[in-house]
């Protein structure tokens, strides 16, 4: 018999397998705008990355407070949401939505 293993657990392996994917599904989650799915998701990928214990002691916060800021009701200050992806390996970055929005004002 197989051993159940949760989704998040599912997500840790397959985040640890393939961190393009990672920062695809994040970028996408950026687009869209759901902070409620960002947080769930860097929950699955601070798993992933050691746990959210070795996350927080890489990103200098309590582990409480870490737990707290990627509740489904966190609401991460931007110093904290850097060093967060920092951590795991990632960062923030910003990209033009598209060629023709640069020349909009014109």
């Amino acid at each position: 018999m197989m051993k159940s293993r949760s989704h998040d657990d599912a997500m840790a392996e397959l985040y640890r397998s393939d961190p393009a994917f990672v920062v695809e599904l994040i970028n996408r989650i950026l687009e869209d705008g759901d902070q409620a799915e960002l947080l769930l998701v860097l929950r699955q990928v601070a798993q992933a990355a050691g746990g959210v214990q070795a996350v927080a002691e890489r990103a200098q916060l309590n582990p409480t407070q870490l737990y707290r800021t990627l509740s489904p009701k966190g609401n991460p200050a931007l110093t904290s949401l850097s060093a967060i992806l920092k951590a795991m390996g990632l960062r923030l970055a910003v990209q033009p939505l598209a060629a023709s929005v640069a020349n909009s004002s014109n």
